[in-house]
């Protein structure tokens, strides 16, 4: 082996010490908060802070009070609650994105392409800055502090969302739809009966992505449901435990339902994560 080779060799290995070493110090910074919030939850002593990183006594009432303790706290109602409107959303949501994007990629219409600049524009916004508008429009039609609101909201706009999905479906062969319509078939058909079973890493992606916003999202809860406790979502009753009239007996039991609230989303991702990373990498190959 040459000097130069070995030089070479020799700065590659420092290159990968000094990358694992960066991805370590992540990790770990990482993986200590969420540790810690796991090892709260099941704490016995109350309180927000205590001198040690691990409890001196290990329980599992915290996990047990969320569902029977309903003096304050309805956390078994919030859970159903943000489990229906997610679940709904994310219908909703995944049939608007997959057939926006198919038409977006197959069909050829005047003022296709400045729908699809001001499609791209408007996701450039965040969507709290429509938050007030949204407000007023649901108080206008009588749906505020209600889930049918929440299931509007977060599924209203997803067609907007279509980039990565169009992506995706520009890598279907155009053929299959041209021998379909050649025997017969209805554009309908084709995308319900040859493209959609062609695309499940696509759809996987957009499930977890719409499912994961209504299962996570505080803003849009706090402004339509108000006082209404009854139909809070769990992010926003898990912030109420966080009051200061609450905190100190209620602070593990906040701190389990962050862990029952993360293992929905973590099981999906595990199931799925091969789906997810081939709809997401697909789409991406063309715009």
């Amino acid at each position: 082996m040459s000097k130069k080779t070995r030089s070479m060799s020799q700065a590659k290995k420092t290159a990968n010490f000094f990358s694992y070493l960066v991805l370590i110090v992540l990790s770990v910074i990482w993986l200590v908060p969420i540790v810690w919030v796991i090892l709260t939850s099941f704490r016995a002593e109350t309180g927000t802070y205590t001198p040690y990183f691990f409890p001196k006594g290990y329980t599992l009432d915290n996990y047990k009070k969320l569902f029977t303790d309903t003096n304050q706290f309805y956390f078994a109602k919030w859970f159903a609650n943000t489990f229906i409107v997610a679940v709904c959303s994310c219908l909703i949501s995944t049939f608007y994105v997959l057939a926006t994007s198919y038409v977006m990629s197959r069909l050829r219409f005047k003022m296709r392409k400045p729908l699809m600049n001001v499609a791209l524009i408007l996701g450039m916004f965040p969507g709290f800055m429509s938050m007030i508008a949204v407000y007023y429009i649901l108080k206008g039609i009588g749906l505020t502090q209600s889930l049918v609101a929440l299931v509007l909201v977060y599924s209203g706009g997803a067609g907007l969302g279509f980039y990565v999905a169009k992506g995706f479906f520009d890598t279907v062969p155009k053929a299959i739809d041209e021998a379909a319509w050649i025997d017969g078939a209805t554009k309908w058909q084709v995308f319900t009966k040859l493209t959609i079973p062609l695309s499940k890493s696509i759809i996987v992606y957009t499930v977890l992505t719409s499912f994961m916003g209504p299962w996570l999202d505080y803003i849009f809860v706090s402004v339509i449901m108000g006082d209404n406790y009854d139909k809070y979502t769990v992010a926003l009753g898990l912030f109420k435990m966080l009051e200061r009239e609450f905190i100190t007996q209620w602070f593990t039991r906040y701190a389990a339902g962050s862990v029952l609230v993360s293992i929905p989303i973590a099981a999906l991702f595990i199931c799925m994560q091969k789906y997810y990373v081939e709809g997401a990498t697909g789409g991406a190959v063309k715009g």
